[in-house]
């Protein structure tokens, strides 16, 4: 008999990337989630919602080799997936970089200013770096409240996969910032940091790929997940516009203000270390920054000729609500051309 995968969550962007990989060596999937989203074929869809812990336990059936968890954002949910492993032989649990604390304690929840903000290693080693502190007060204790409980325990082995910058087609996506500039027709941009902030992107396709062989390879770890070569501000606005055909100047300016402000900005860089997922479960990256960002370019393109973005991407709205304010940079931009005269 087959495997069988159950992805939680599993009809957004990374799961959408899973799935082939998962069917092409030869593994049943299924996909509970709250929502009908088109999945590809020969795909199991089952509509619950984790709250109802009975119906996900019906809806795990006679259970899974391997349930992919999306979704978890409390410590409850860890308890959940806990109680579930009379069902379940091996856990993948989405988490975030942003656990991530460096030597003074500090996270990127607390900073306000650059002179707050992480002094990470550069790069990041899953084994070497402190987490915060778990509780309940942010998405990042959150998190680390999560992987706590689940590399705390023998019942059932957890991989835990700490993303850093995700993008992809089909989901709220960081590459908006520099998309709607192209579609608005803007001729530059204002890069703050002179253009070298860096902030670890990852493809839903080396994500899924990091996904399927932890999956392949049960154990209790935590892993990193970014794409290689991380790329710098500037190489992001280039890599984004030369896959949309555009041409823009850049304007490198020396701080982080407003309104230079970006997804990726910040006075020190983010840079993961991916030597542990290659070494436990032989991973090796499927694809580049500047390959894989032209199909997310296209999605957003095509996806918000028919809806408005703000009702596409919510949870990006909530962050980019002022990231468009182009009186205040032509206003920027005549001080500078003045100032140089």
């Amino acid at each position: 008999m087959g495997r069988r995968a159950f992805l939680l969550g599993g009809s957004g962007q990374t799961g959408r990337a899973l799935v082939p990989r998962l069917q092409e060596r030869g593994w049943d999937v299924a996909v509970g989630s709250r929502g009908e989203r088109e999945l590809p074929p020969g795909v199991e869809h089952v509509q619950v919602d984790r709250s109802d812990e009975s119906a996900l336990r019906t809806a795990l059936g006679a259970g899974a080799d391997v349930l992919v968890d999306f979704v978890a954002f409390e410590r409850e949910h860890a308890e959940q997936l806990l109680s579930l492993r009379d069902l379940v032989d091996s856990l993948v649990v989405l988490s975030s970089a942003s656990v991530y604390t460096d030597g003074e304690g500090r996270t990127f929840d607390e900073a306000k200013t650059p002179e707050q903000f992480p002094d990470y290693p550069v790069p990041i080693r899953e084994r070497d770096q402190p987490t915060v502190a778990p509780g309940d007060a942010t998405y990042s204790t959150k998190k680390a409240a999560i992987e706590q409980l689940l590399l705390g325990q023998d019942a059932v082995p957890a991989t835990l996969i700490r993303a850093g910058a995700i993008y992809g087609p089909g989901g709220s996506v960081r590459e908006w910032y520099f998309v709607k500039r192209v579609l608005d027709g803007r001729r530059y941009v204002m890069l703050g940091n002179r253009g070298q902030s860096r902030f670890h992107p990852v493809s839903t396709e080396n994500l899924a790929e990091l996904i399927w062989l932890a999956a392949e390879r049960p154990g209790r770890r935590a892993l990193n997940a970014g794409d290689p070569g991380p790329p710098t501000l500037l190489e992001i606005s280039r890599a984004i516009a030369a896959a949309l055909g555009h041409e823009w100047t850049e304007v490198l300016l020396p701080t982080l203000e407003e309104p230079c402000e970006t997804p990726w900005s910040g006075p020190k860089p983010v840079v993961l270390d991916m030597t542990e997922a290659a070494f436990e479960v032989g991973y090796r990256p499927v694809t580049t920054y500047e390959r894989s960002v032209r199909a997310t370019c296209e999605w957003l393109v095509e996806a918000t000729e028919e809806r408005p973005w703000q009702e596409l991407m919510p949870r990006m709205a909530q962050y980019m609500q002022d990231s468009f304010d182009y009186a205040a940079e032509d206003e920027l931009l005549r001080r500078l051309i003045n100032a140089a005269e």
